[in-house]
C-alpha cells in the first residue's frame, strides 16, 4: 500500500505543476470595463467554435486536470486516514 501511495503522491505533484503551467499559459477572458458595459455577442463564428481553438483545448485540459486533482486529493486523504 505504501508503494501505491508514493506513486499517487508523485502523480499528484506532477498534476499540480501541470495545472499551474496551464493556468499561466491561458489568456484572460475578462473583457474589462468595456466588456461589462457593452456585453458580448455569442452569435459569431469564433464563439461557436471556441472549443476547437488552442484556448478552448487549454481550458478543457485545465478543467479535466482540476477534476483529477480533486479526486486524487480525496483518494490520498482516505489512504492517509486509513493508517
Amino acid at each position: 500500500m505504501d508503494i501505491l501511495e508514493n506513486v499517487l503522491y508523485i502523480v499528484y505533484a506532477v498534476i499540480c505543476v501541470v495545472i499551474i503551467i496551464l493556468t499561466l499559459i491561458q489568456r484572460s477572458e475578462d473583457g474589462g470595463a468595456s466588456g461589462a458595459i457593452m456585453g458580448s455577442s455569442s452569435a459569431n463564428f469564433y464563439e461557436k467554435n471556441k472549443g476547437r481553438t488552442k484556448e478552448g483545448k487549454l481550458k478543457r485540459a485545465t478543467i479535466t486536470l482540476g477534476v483529477v486533482f480533486v479526486i486524487l486529493t480525496v483518494v490520498l486523504t482516505i489512504l492517509s486516514l486509513g493508517k
